[in-house]
């Protein structure tokens, strides 16, 4: 079995979605996220933006092999709100996102099962109005070596079509790559082969 170096994503912040349950509102976004401080921020703006609303409940997952997530249900019922947007989040099959549904209370109680349909509901309608797309899982590299090396390292980095994302060239030179997953092995030793070149792996 090949081991998956894809994951899906959104592109942008959702513009909003609205469910309506017997009076109730359930208003619903995404956002890409890729820290817990942005986690914090857009629940911020939205408490901000929605002042009046009884709950602001959310999930998040971010991470790409090793996965972290929570489901939060702001006051509502136990799992009635957070493991239904979640449950989404999985549906999807998506990572680095933020789902939250603002709720405004219409007077009339929904039960347990009105609000796990209500929230999943909502967190979907969020997920259908994003743009996902598909991303490769990177290594990232660092080589480190004298500009008389230069050419053979660019020969490489263009043969192999690779992603330079930071170059710096002081008294030596210093190059980032991003390298598919799949292919982080062979390019790696590639490099080592070059007499002269420093290779690194750098985690993120």
């Amino acid at each position: 079995m090949t081991e998956k170096d894809t994951y899906k994503t959104i592109v942008n912040a959702a513009p909003e979605v609205l469910f309506k349950d017997r009076n109730s509102k359930f208003i619903g976004y995404a956002f890409p996220v890729i820290s817990e401080e942005e986690v914090r921020q857009h629940l911020e703006t939205l408490k901000k933006k929605h002042h009046s609303a009884r709950h602001w409940c959310y999930a998040w997952q971010m991470g790409t092999e090793n996965t972290a997530y929570r489901a939060n249900d702001d006051g509502e019922p136990s799992n009635s709100a957070g493991m239904p947007i979640y449950g989404q989040i999985q549906s999807f099959d998506v990572t680095d996102v933020l789902i939250v549904v603002v709720r405004y209370f219409g007077g009339v109680k929904l039960g347990v099962g009105g609000l796990i349909n209500a929230y999943r509901t909502a967190a979907q309608l969020a997920l259908e109005a994003s743009e996902i797309e598909e991303r490769t899982i990177d290594v990232v590299y660092e080589l480190n070596f004298d500009y008389k090396d230069m050419n053979k390292v660019m020969r490489v980095i263009k043969e192999k079509n690779l992603n330079i994302t930071g170059q710096q060239m002081e008294m030596d030179c210093r190059i980032t790559l991003a390298v598919r997953k799949r292919d982080a092995g062979t390019v790696e030793n590639i490099f080592e082969q070059l007499y002269g070149v420093r290779v690194t792996r750098v985690d993120r």
